[in-house]
């Protein structure tokens, strides 16, 4: 955490985003399941906005009305970071899930 702390003075939103986003991330991990609850339907709903997103900028591009390749680079890389991201977190409470349901009492 602190080599993004430093980092704060950067006026940057996407740096502003990750650090918020890591602060969230740390107060999930000290919170109760329905905070991780909640985390999990905020990053799904963000993943699925930024998937509406690209679909946006790859119509309009399709159909001539943007001619910015940037705009749509921009979009597909940001919907697959986020999408990445939603795999991984889906897989790792998988493997929380079978490893409790190993647990014997």
């Amino acid at each position: 955490m602190d080599s993004i702390a430093a980092i704060k003075s950067i006026s940057s939103d996407v740096i502003r985003q990750a650090i918020d986003s890591n602060e969230k991330l740390n107060n999930v991990q000290t919170g109760s399941f329905d905070s991780i609850y909640s985390s999990m339907i905020q990053n799904i709903n963000e993943t699925s906005d930024l998937q509406n997103n690209l679909e946006t900028e790859e119509i309009k591009f399709a159909l001539g009305l943007a001619d910015n390749t940037n705009d749509l680079t921009v979009a597909q890389q940001k919907a697959s970071t986020a999408l990445n991201y939603t795999v991984a977190v889906r897989d790792r409470l998988l493997d929380a899930y079978k490893e409790i349901m190993n647990i014997t009492i």
